[in-house]
């Protein structure tokens, strides 16, 4: 969590800096406004991106987590059902 976090602070510093930079420019304010707009899809894209690989990057984990659960339970399954056929075993 604490690597989005970073990663957001970042692209909101940039996107803060360019859009200071733009504003202080000495451009019409027609273009000035243009490169700002440019700029807003640019910082928009980005985090469209930086948020569809966050949102796979859980997806995996999630599946990973639990194709591991299941591996888990299977294997608990198993010991229960030897145990059970000792326990059977045991006692006839």
């Amino acid at each position: 969590m604490k690597q989005g976090t970073m990663v957001l602070g970042i692209l909101a510093g940039i996107t803060a800096g360019a859009l200071l930079g733009i504003l202080f420019a000495p451009h019409k304010g027609s273009k000035t406004r243009k490169m700002i707009l440019n700029k807003g899809e640019e910082f928009s894209n980005d985090l469209q991106d930086k948020y569809e690989d966050f949102v796979d990057s859980m997806t995996d984990k999630f599946n990973d987590t639990k194709h591991e659960v299941e591996v888990l339970v299977s294997k608990g399954k198993s010991v229960m059902e030897e145990t059970n056929n000792m326990v059977k075993k045991a006692t006839v």
